[in-house]
């Protein structure tokens, strides 16, 4: 079985998807901690991605960091934020362990909140 990884990008504060919220994947050595930019992509309508942001042999057993570029996408529909946000870049880091399951990250978020979980 081909492993995967996915997010989806939720706008609480508007409840619906964030459509196209600018989000980089990072890969993170584990000895030096040091980040290499794997791919930068946009949520399309549905608040996804268009295609895995990692599949099949792509995906490598190691430490992870989705970065969700939210004040920009937030910028764009309210008016009202104070600068400096209060949230501007949310960093998640994760470990993937197994390379044949499918890793889902969902990003629920607001100007001033934000929770995320392992999907499926």
């Amino acid at each position: 079985m081909a492993g995967k990884l996915t997010t989806h990008v939720l706008d609480t504060a508007h409840g619906c998807p964030a459509i196209n919220m600018v989000v980089e994947l990072w890969l993170i050595d584990a000895q030096s901690g040091q980040k290499t930019l794997l791919k930068t992509i946009t949520t399309n309508n549905d608040g996804r991605t268009d295609a895995p942001l990692l599949f099949d042999e792509e995906l490598k057993v190691g430490v992870y960091e989705l970065v969700f570029v939210v004040h920009d996408y937030f910028a764009q529909k309210l008016d009202n934020l104070p600068n400096p946000p209060f949230l501007n870049r949310i960093p998640l880091q994760f470990g993937i362990a197994d390379t044949t399951a499918h890793y889902h990250v969902p990003l629920l978020v607001s100007p001033w909140s934000y929770s995320t979980y392992r999907g499926s």
